[in-house]
C-alpha cells in the first residue's frame, strides 16, 4: 500500500502571535524613529532639563532605527 506523506498543515491560530510580533516590532521601530526626531529639535535648555547632554544626543540621533 503507497502512503503520502503530506506536511502537517499549521492551525490557524498559530500565525496571529507572528503577526502580533511582527506588528510590536514595527510599531517600536516607528517609536524609535518618532522620539529621535523629537530629541533632535530640543535646543540646549531643553536638554539640559531632561539631563540629556549634546554627547548623548548625537549618539542617540546616530543609532538606526530598529536599535
Amino acid at each position: 500500500m503507497d502512503r503520502i506523506h503530506r506536511p502537517l498543515s499549521q492551525p490557524e491560530h498559530s500565525t496571529a502571535p507572528h503577526w502580533l510580533s511582527l506588528y510590536s516590532r514595527l510599531r517600536h521601530w516607528q517609536r524609535n524613529r518618532r522620539t529621535r526626531q523629537q530629541l533632535a529639535l530640543l535646543n540646549d535648555q531643553q536638554l539640559a532639563d531632561a539631563g540629556i547632554s549634546s554627547v548623548q544626543r548625537e549618539e542617540e540621533l546616530a543609532k538606526p532605527f530598529w536599535r
